[in-house]
């Protein structure tokens, strides 16, 4: 059975165990019922087995018991002994305690007999105690002022702070106020704090200039010019709710615990004037190691000072040193109880020292620009246009030179309304853009620091009066939540740096641009105020609502002040307080100075606005757009603007009435160069408007914002300029034959239909229909040669006469289409610009929020003009040649070809027209490409030849010799034609050679004729058969049925 497991069964006796389990389990129910038992043994066969086997299991288990008790026995017996022990301990006890109840009413009997005594003596030894500890404090206090003194000179200011505020404390003390002999203490604690804080104020004004010991170092020229520092700016965590910084928000740590400033235990001095403090930094007894790692965590300026919550989380906060260190500057103001005094002080001296550090910089760049760089420049770097390998825009070199020696990129500088080096890459715009960015980082990083200690200043405003400060001590600080903020800070506020620092960087703006802004003649006091005294609100937006843009100078900074401030100010900080501004200087380090530079100097700006609203807390972020660029914004727009269109319209109207700008270059290059920088003959006028375009258009990319209205400014330029050309060209063909021609709707769709018109420069509007080959190409040419000879006799009068006018037109067509090229490329660069600054500002709708210049027009329109004109050039070019040479060979027609003699030479109106074309070819020759004088010359043959053989049906008779004449036309016509290089010679020869073939049909008898047309019928038409048997020639009979045989073989 279980119920004996763990029974003290000895080991010789382990068979008992195997006979317990053999037991059955009913044995040791709880509720034990015999029945089934008895009832068994009474039906069993063997009922003595039965009851012989239950006997031996009762003497197992009497035997297991038996065990047991053995086991168990001496247990049981020292318990009982133990139990008898007690009782006899609680007896004697209770018989103690009546006998100390006896002996405790006797000794109070006795102790009231001697009551008055012990009282008065226990009086005295706590009288005598208190004078000693007061003994030992005034001897304490007493060494205050001198080690105060020795921790200011160790620039151990927080330290002394709290060694003052603790003495103070003290002396505060019931027991001390009427000690005469702490008066002189007093006396000097009072001049103590003073000194304090005039250093703390000294300090802290350093530093938040970076020029105190734990600025920050950055490395340049001038020592602080290259790169904002990527340190944080994070203001300690308070435990508040305070609205901090985007900046701040972002890099701030974990909150470190701890919050408004502390209070100082008013524990005792030791015997050197210390604060004794039992407290170790790292509690308890801190061991080598412990103090190794503390003091390599310790601030070096906290490194005297005793541990509170401020030191403490000093050492555990991971921000940068200069902001820990500003920090603590503010946390000893609020102990002194002087931040209204502080903030007065620094508002004060804030506009003179910024003006102090500009121009400190502007001279260390100068002193090293002479030093190291004299008489370097930035070298331009303008952009780069379609047909340029270096851009036009770019003042190309002045090494650049045309065949002749001639240098036209003089010129084309002498044509823009600046200097090249105020150009929109030249050296004053770089030099500008380096100093006033490099100035624009250090005000930066300068109002990094106002950030935080603008931040912190305003955080302890909303709270009420430090305990650290004694009640009786006089205090300049209200911090009542309900008053104004900047009156607890003295008018020292973010928005009030903010301020001050972007009215001194439009003063700097000023001076380099030579400007002076309409409103700068304002109440600067009046207008400072009123923006200074900003106090940012959830409810309230900050825009500029009335046009302020701080075009004004603040000459006179006003704010409050309350009196024991003032009379600091009064006592001991004369300096800087009325100091006269000057000028910078900037004439020493820019070549030049002027409104261009704006351009240069608006993306500093611009990035300069960015980095501030990083910086801003969100209430204040409004504030960066109602500044330094709104005032660029203005400016630009109302004055730089206007300006700029005024001069350049200027330039381009100059540039386009010149006498010599529509007038083709001389040039002794034999031949036809499409580079600009190999001397491709775009003319001077339109090369010069070119120039411009991209010039104004670089402007725009130094200003995206304002890209739409130069975009507009330069569509301006190009419709003026378009309108010249136009008259240019019209006084070149006005009147003309060939000018009305190819305004006739018919001739338009020839000349387009027309394969040569294929080299025509091609506008959206005005597309050349394909055509179906060589077949289609001698039926617009049959088509407009007709037309043409419909129109003889053609007058002298009507055609462009004056070769002078023909190349104009040359030079003006290829000018024109470089413009168009050139109109093409700088439409896509802009709309690729204009795109993407539509881009950013969808990006960021709250930044740079003013006035935005609008979607300019597709530049390709005004392509598609100028292509257009310089197609009509072409045309006028092309129908001239071909009225021309109608002119000279209808001649031919309604005379008599009998000529006695083989003459040797052409007709006199052949090499009228074969040195009319060669000299016309050689000087069009370096005004046009290949292709278009093929386009212009190659009509020329086809209409030749048409004429030639149109003509023998209006003669009335020709012999042999006529012939031979016509044939020697053919041959130098052919020959003149040949000779033009951009003209198929080939073509040229077929043409003629079939209208050669024509007239020798003339020599052949009806018979031999008949036969030759029978055999190449193909050759020529009808008509142009009956006309060979029409003409008289000598000798030749014609039968009367010439015409029905001639007839009736061309059905055949």
């Amino acid at each position: 059975m279980s119920i004996f497991n763990g029974l003290p069964i000895p080991r010789d006796k382990s068979s008992l165990r195997e006979e317990l389990s053999r037991i059955d389990e009913s044995w040791a129910a709880a509720r034990f019922d015999s029945l089934p038992h008895v009832v068994h043994i009474l039906t069993s066969k063997d009922r003595e087995g039965e009851l012989k086997v239950l006997k031996n299991q009762n003497d197992i288990i009497e035997e297991v018991v038996d065990e047991v008790v053995h086991a168990y026995h001496g247990g049981f017996n020292k318990a009982i002994q133990n139990y008898s022990q007690i009782l006899r301990l609680f007896s004697e006890s209770a018989q103690s305690i009546g006998s100390l109840k006896v002996d405790l009413a006797e000794a109070k009997k006795l102790l009231g007999a001697q009551n008055k005594q012990l009282h008065q003596l226990w009086y005295r030894s706590v009288t005598l105690r208190h004078i000693i500890s007061l003994l030992d404090q005034i001897e304490s206090i007493a060494k205050v002022p001198i080690r105060i003194e020795k921790l200011i000179s160790e620039k151990q200011f927080y330290a002394a702070v709290q060694l003052h505020v603790q003495s103070t404390l003290m002396l505060e003390r019931e027991g001390l106020q009427t000690v005469g002999a702490l008066q002189d203490v007093r006396s000097e604690l009072t001049k103590l704090r003073g000194t304090i804080f005039y250093k703390v104020v000294e300090d802290l004004h350093a530093h938040l200039f970076n020029k105190g010991d734990y600025s920050v170092v950055i490395s340049g020229i001038e020592g602080d010019d290259d790169a904002i520092p990527t340190t944080t700016t994070d203001v300690l965590s308070m435990s508040y709710s305070h609205s901090l910084s985007r900046r701040t928000r972002m890099q701030k740590g974990d909150n470190l615990g701890f919050s408004k400033p502390h209070s100082i235990d008013e524990g005792s001095l030791d015997e050197d004037g210390t604060i004794d403090s039992s407290v170790r930094l790292n509690g308890g007894e801190a061991g080598p190691r412990d103090a190794e790692l503390a003091s390599r965590q310790m601030p070096i300026w906290l490194s005297e000072s005793t541990p509170d919550k401020f030191v403490e989380a000093m050492k555990k906060s991971d921000a940068a040193q200069h902001v820990k260190y500003l920090h603590t500057m503010v946390e000893c103001l609020c102990m002194l109880g002087k931040v209204a005094a502080a903030g007065a002080i620094i508002c004060q001296r804030l506009r003179p020292a910024i003006h102090e550090i500009i121009t400190t910089k502007i001279k260390a760049r100068s002193a090293y620009d002479t030093a190291s760089k004299p008489g370097l420049c930035h070298e331009p770097q303008p952009v780069v246009g379609p047909h340029q390998k270096w851009p036009l825009e770019s003042h190309m070199s002045s090494k650049i030179k045309h065949q002749n020696g001639v240098s036209f990129p003089g010129a084309l500088l002498a044509a823009s309304p600046v200097s090249q080096i105020m150009s929109p890459r030249g050296s004053a715009q770089m030099s500008a853009k380096d100093l006033f960015g490099s100035v624009l980082d250090t005000v930066v990083r300068i109002f990094e620091n106002h950030v935080v200690v603008g931040e912190l200043l305003e955080l302890k405003s909303s709270h009420h009066v430090s305990m650290n400060t004694p009640k009786s001590m006089p205090t300049d600080v209200s911090w009542d939540q309900d008053k104004d903020v900047s009156h607890d800070t003295g008018g020292y506020t973010i928005g009030f740096s903010l301020t001050v620092l972007q009215s001194e960087c439009q003063q700097l703006i000023c001076e380099i641009l030579r400007a002076t802004p309409e409103a700068a003649s304002a109440d600067a006091a009046v207008q400072t105020s009123r923006l200074a005294s900003k106090v940012p609100s959830k409810d309230k937006s900050y825009g500029s609502e009335d046009g302020l843009t701080f075009a004004f100078r603040f000459t006179d900074v006003t704010v409050s002040i309350p009196s024991q401030g003032s009379d600091s100010i009064r006592q001991g900080w004369k300096k800087g307080a009325n100091v006269v501004q000057e000028g910078y200087g900037t004439g020493a380090v820019l070549p030049e100075q002027g409104i261009y530079l704006v351009a240069s100097m608006y993306r500093p700006v611009l990035q300069f606005t960015d980095k501030l609203s990083g910086m801003l807390p969100q209430k204040f972020s409004e504030l960066s757009n109602d500044g330094l660029l709104a005032f660029m914004d203005n400016f630009i727009k109302d004055h730089f603007l206007p300006k700029m269109f005024v001069d350049y319209r200027k330039s381009v109207q100059q540039a386009i009435s010149n006498p010599a700008a529509f007038r083709p270059r001389a040039n002794v290059a034999s031949a036809y160069t499409s580079s600009i920088e190999k001397g491709r003959p775009v003319l001077q006028g339109l090369l010069a408007i070119d120039f411009l375009a991209k010039e104004v258009l670089s402007w725009a990319q130094a200003m995206p914002k304002f890209s739409g209205d130069l975009i507009n400014y330069v569509q301006t330029f190009l419709e003026r300029t378009y309108e010249r050309c136009r008259t240019s060209y019209m006084e070149a063909v006005l009147e003309k034959q060939s000018y009305m021609l190819i305004g006739r709707h018919d001739i338009d769709n020839l000349l387009r239909l027309d394969p040569a018109s294929s080299c025509l420069p091609v506008s959206l509007n005005q597309q050349v229909r394909e055509t179906g080959g060589g077949d289609a190409e001698s039926t617009v040419e049959k088509q407009l040669s007709d037309i043409l000879l419909s129109l003889r006799p053609i007058k002298q009068e009507n055609l462009i006469r004056d070769d002078n006018k023909l190349i104009l037109l040359a030079s003006l067509s290829d000018s024109l289409e470089y413009m168009a090229a050139s109109i093409e490329w700088l439409g896509k660069s802009c709309s690729r610009d204009y795109g993407h600054l539509e881009e950013n500002g969808t990006e960021k709708p709250n930044h740079h929020t003013g006035t935005s210049s609008a979607a300019p027009k597709d530049l390709t329109l005004f392509a598609d003009e100028y292509k257009k004109l310089a197609a009509d050039c072409l045309k006028v070019l092309r129908i001239e040649m071909q009225l021309e040479t109608v002119f000279h060979l209808q001649e031919m027609m309604n005379r008599e070809y009998l000529v006695d003699e083989d003459v040797e030479e052409p007709d006199d109106f052949v090499i009228s027209l074969t040195s009319q074309l060669t000299r016309r070819d050689e000087e069009m020759l370096r005004f046009t490409a290949d292709v278009k004088r093929n386009y212009i010359f190659g009509g020329i043959s086809y209409i030749a030849a048409n004429l030639s053989i149109k003509a023998l049906a209006e003669m009335k008779s020709i012999n042999l010799f006529g012939v031979q004449q016509i044939c020697r036309n053919l041959i130098a016509l052919e020959q003149a034609l040949a000779a033009i290089s951009s003209i198929d010679g080939e073509v040229v020869q077929t043409r003629l050679d079939r209208v050669r073939t024509y007239y020798e049909l003339l020599n052949l008898p009806f018979e031999a004729l008949l036969a030759s047309i029978t055999e190449h019928n193909y050759l020529f038409t009808t008509a142009e058969y009956v006309n060979l048997l029409k003409v008289q020639v000598p000798g030749r009979e014609i039968p009367d049925d010439a015409q029905d045989r001639l007839a009736e073989v061309l059905r055949h």
